[in-house]
């Protein structure tokens, strides 16, 4: 559905963008991580051709992206990180207007359906300016949909939202993507990310990995099986090093936290040794890394070659 080869920006010289190439498939919801400066809100703004990339190419449902392709933006929902409205105009207005812009057959009703879907209805004619930041941000996820467009590209939309607020977004995020949408998401909340994607691309103006969480996790950490031993883990350390298929083995809070290639194959392996020497196993627990211990690793690794 999008599709981007060696993307590339710069800024009166500086670079923003390094040769991004990726693929967002139909109905996948892709996250985009990166620190500030990363080039996330770079990215989405190139895809939906706000600005024109220094050089590289965007496809969207096949067809390239030029500052002609008029019907292409119209297949794309767009929510700017810092969304802008006219202030004293009321919801419903604010909404209408973009309805019109995009030519949505019975714009008044169209409005109003959103409104209502947004639990916004019993304030459409009251002033955004009197709106709170999560009635904003759910008339900015609105207007993203007025044109009922299949594709979405979301910068932070759950940024400065209280908890209940931020948990209706990520339920929306779920059902859309239930219905097919494609979906395009800049944050920096790693739970987020872990919760709503199905695959992470961190970004730090290049691309530094693309994949789902866990096999990013299998790539970096490969897999990790905590065995808890009833006494003194120390003699039983030796066996494990010794066993196939052990990469390494270490003692960490009072048990043993073996990385090892196939968790599958080699637990089971793993255990009858440790019975056979009599260890009291007490319990045998997968270890999964964070995403965030996942995110910040590749982050450091970005750094340390940058400087080298």
């Amino acid at each position: 559905m999008i599709r981007v080869e060696h993307l590339t920006k710069h800024y009166d010289g500086i670079l923003a963008l390094d040769g991004l190439t990726l693929e967002v498939q139909a109905g996948e919801l892709l996250v985009l991580l990166g620190p500030n400066g990363a080039g996330k809100t770079t990215t989405l703004r190139l895809l939906i051709g706000l600005i024109s990339p220094t050089s590289g190419q965007v496809w969207i449902a096949g067809e390239r992206m030029t500052p002609e392709s008029h019907w292409l933006r119209r297949q794309i929902g767009y929510l700017p990180e810092t969304p802008g409205f006219w202030e004293r105009l009321p919801a419903w207005k604010n909404l209408e207007i973009y309805a019109r812009l995009y030519e949505v057959p019975a714009p008044r009703s169209r409005v109003m359906e959103l409104l209502e879907q947004f639990d916004l209805a019993d304030r459409a004619r009251d002033p955004v300016a009197t709106f709170s930041k999560g009635m904003r941000q759910r008339l900015a996820l609105a207007r993203a949909l007025i044109h009922d467009p299949p594709i979405l590209l979301l910068d932070e939309p759950t940024a400065g939202l209280d908890p209940e607020a931020a948990l209706e977004v990520r339920e929306l995020l779920r059902s859309w993507k239930g219905q097919g949408r494609t979906i395009l998401l800049c944050t920096h909340d790693l739970e987020e990310a872990e919760r709503l994607g199905d695959r992470v691309a961190i970004l730090r103006t290049r691309l530094l990995a693309l994949d789902t969480p866990d096999r990013l996790r299998a790539q970096r950490f490969g897999e990790v099986v905590a065995i808890e031993i009833d006494g003194d883990p120390t003699p039983y350390l030796a066996r494990i090093q010794e066993q196939p298929g052990v990469i390494q083995a270490v003692l960490r809070n009072g048990r043993l936290e073996i990385q090892v290639r196939n968790s599958r194959t080699v637990t089971p392996a793993l255990v009858r040794r440790l019975v056979e020497a009599g260890a009291p196993i007490l319990s045998v627990t997968p270890v999964k890394a964070s995403l965030e211990e996942l995110y910040l690793q590749i982050i450091r690794e970005s750094s340390g070659s940058a400087e080298s």
